[in-house]
């Protein structure tokens, strides 16, 4: 095995029970207020989950005999971060596209010049499910060495049955050959192939209906992704794969009103959509519906900041609507490509306005939201899975004020303490 973040030793495997004390946690429990702090705390894990956490004054006797203990030394621990938007299979880069948008290029123009996400297709389709997965490791274990537990990653580049199903595939090998969670989503209808230019329909009809469920068969996808935009896909268009997946029982979340407002992110709350991404464009009314189906709204700046946008995602408004708030990296060879996670945080609040607190829970709590997974990750609480970062910072604000620096003092997923 090769790579960052990979290797855990004999004498750091999973003990029946874990005891990691002497700490400052940031439960991120929805009940607390803040971060949900407890000085001087301690967490137990049993059986790669957590058992208890709270302070070490109210530490059960019965975890004073745990089989492993570390003292962290009042180090901070955090929920393992979470991206919850990424399309890191891809094949070969797209490097003279961010040449042409220092010349002035704007995406919409780099896209409809035959760019974009159509010329990632023909390099990603050119290989096999190891040569993708070869080629996105890289990018993963930058993302692990973060502190991240839980990965979400997108089709989308391959625009047929095959090649879609190709980088599920090796999307799902991940999990296989390294220490994390991930989440698959179905993005077929992400952009439309020269063969069907003009054909939206067709191209829904016959690549990204019959392929939802091929992969859906074979146990691929977990939730059903599309780009709702004037330079893909429509809201009626839209609507067709929606209903698929409702078919299927699979949920849903939309790449919505990032260049214009197309009303997408209502129709995608109008199905209970997980989430709704970008959202430079949201109106008061986008952002009510989302609220008001608790659809997260995931917040993008790499690729704010990649294609030098200038209308910001419409922050107050979604506050005032009560909407949750997530942050991804968006990581993708074209229009951001981010694999810190970190950064994208800090990216958050200098670009956005994000508080730390929306930062580090828009990485952690709402990103589990936004997958669907908050039962399970996202936050340090009894009974969840033992999915956490041990930090060597003073504070968590940190963790979103500090660019390009990396303070991650260990990983834990599902127990396993895990080598930076």
């Amino acid at each position: 095995m090769t790579g960052n973040d990979t290797s855990i030793s004999d004498d750091e495997r999973p003990e029946r029970e874990t005891l990691w004390s002497n700490a400052r946690i940031a439960t991120l429990a929805p009940t607390g207020t803040g971060l949900g702090i407890i000085d001087d705390g301690a967490l137990l894990v049993r059986d790669g989950r957590i058992a208890w956490v709270g302070k070490m004054a109210d530490l059960p006797p019965e975890a004073r005999n745990a089989a492993s203990r570390h003292d962290l030394d009042g180090r901070w621990i955090t929920p393992g971060l979470v991206d919850c938007h990424t399309h890191i299979v891809y094949g070969g880069n797209r490097a003279r596209e961010f040449e042409m948008r220092l010349e002035g290029a704007t995406y919409e123009e780099i896209a409809r010049a035959g760019g974009g996400i159509v010329s990632s297709v023909q390099a990603t389709n050119a290989l096999d499910v190891e040569g993708l997965v070869r080629t996105a490791l890289p990018r993963l274990d930058t993302l692990l060495a973060e502190g991240m537990t839980t990965i979400e990653v997108k089709s989308g580049y391959g625009l047929n049955i095959e090649g879609e199903l190709k980088m599920l595939r090796a999307a799902r090998r991940f999990q296989e050959i390294r220490p994390v969670r991930v989440i698959t989503s179905w993005l077929a209808a992400h952009a439309t192939p020269a063969e069907y230019k003009g054909r939206n329909g067709d191209y829904i009809a016959e690549i990204v209906l019959p392929g939802l469920e091929a992969a859906h068969a074979e146990g691929l996808v977990d939730a059903v992704d599309g780009f709702c935009e004037g330079i893909a896909f429509s809201v009626d268009e839209m609507r067709r794969v929606f209903d698929k997946a409702k078919s299927l029982g699979l949920p849903v979340k939309l790449h919505a009103e990032q260049l214009s407002n197309l009303g997408g992110a209502k129709m995608a709350a109008s199905y209970g959509a997980l989430s709704c991404d970008h959202l430079e464009y949201l109106d008061d009314e986008g952002a009510r519906a989302m609220a008001k189906a608790g659809t997260v709204a995931v917040l993008l700046p790499g690729a704010f900041y990649a294609i030098r946008e200038k209308q910001k995602p419409p922050l107050q408004s979604l506050r005032n609507a009560g909407a949750r708030i997530a942050v991804a990296t968006d990581s993708n060879p074209g229009t951001s490509p981010l694999t810190s996670l970190l950064l994208a945080m800090n990216m958050a609040a200098t670009l956005f306005g994000l508080t730390v607190e929306e930062c580090i829970s828009g990485a952690t709590r709402e990103g589990a939201r936004a997958l669907g997974l908050l039962e399970e990750t996202g936050t340090l609480e009894a009974g969840k899975s033992a999915d956490f970062a041990i930090w060597n910072v003073e504070t968590p604000a940190e963790l979103v004020y500090r660019i390009g620096f990396n303070p991650l003092h260990a990983r834990v997923y599902k127990g396993q303490r895990i080598k930076a």
